[in-house]
């Protein structure tokens, strides 16, 4: 059965599980294939940052800026952040599960059909970033997705549509596995959570890669299976 427009303005039926099983699996081969997967990096680096700022917002912290480089590093900088504490702990372990978290919420919208939706709350949160950067490559590349986004909702028919966001999706939840095994007990994250909670950075690593993995089984089941 092919996707068929839902009664209400901006609702698609959710694909066919096996459509969007095809779909995550030619995510997964971008997310593991080593030439493939700068082109998704950035966009990883993107929700990791953002979920910093929303969290950090959330905490009361002024975000000073974000910045995202040519090689997908970021950085969120903080006004009235204290380096220690509940909240700056929270604050600094969000980051790597900020794609796991987008992706999940993307994929319950889906499996309600508000495909259009997620597109919009993509844009939304994108200007949002935009206005936290500072002068880094992100100048370039979050306007550049935005663009794309925009002209997928203008443009694309909505069988095209559907499976653009179905794998924009996976993409963020399969990224955050590939993210949280590379990067480990390694990535700058742990060692600061080490060093202002003295719980060890392999902890840390662990907490992401179970919570990462989670977000892939729960996202996956709203996406192929449905209830």
């Amino acid at each position: 059965m092919h996707a068929t427009h839902a009664p209400l303005a901006g609702t698609l039926a959710p694909l066919p599980g096996g459509e969007a099983a095809l779909v995550g699996l030619a995510a997964l081969a971008v997310v593991t294939i080593p030439f493939l997967w700068p082109l998704v990096e950035h966009f990883n680096v993107m929700a990791h940052e953002g979920a910093h700022a929303v969290v950090g917002s959330a905490m009361g912290f002024g975000i000073k800026s974000v910045t995202l480089d040519v090689e997908s590093r970021g950085a969120t900088d903080y006004h009235r952040a204290p380096d220690t504490g509940p909240r700056r702990t929270l604050t600094r372990f969000v980051g790597y599960l900020g794609p796991s978290g987008f992706g999940l919420c993307a994929a319950k919208l889906i499996e309600t059909g508000h495909v259009v939706t997620v597109l919009w709350i993509a844009i939304m949160l994108l200007v949002l970033l935009l206005f936290l950067i500072r002068k880094s490559f992100a100048i370039v590349s979050v306007p550049a997705v935005i663009a794309l986004l925009a002209f997928v909702m203008r443009h694309a028919h909505d069988g095209l549509e559907e499976v653009i966001v179905y794998g924009m999706t996976w993409l963020l939840l399969l990224s955050g596995v590939r993210v949280a095994v590379a990067d480990g007990a390694g990535a700058g994250d742990a060692g600061n959570l080490r060093r202002t909670t003295y719980i060890p950075s392999q902890i840390w690593a662990l907490l992401w890669l179970v919570g990462t993995l989670i977000a892939v089984a729960v996202g996956g089941k709203w996406l192929v299976l449905r209830s």
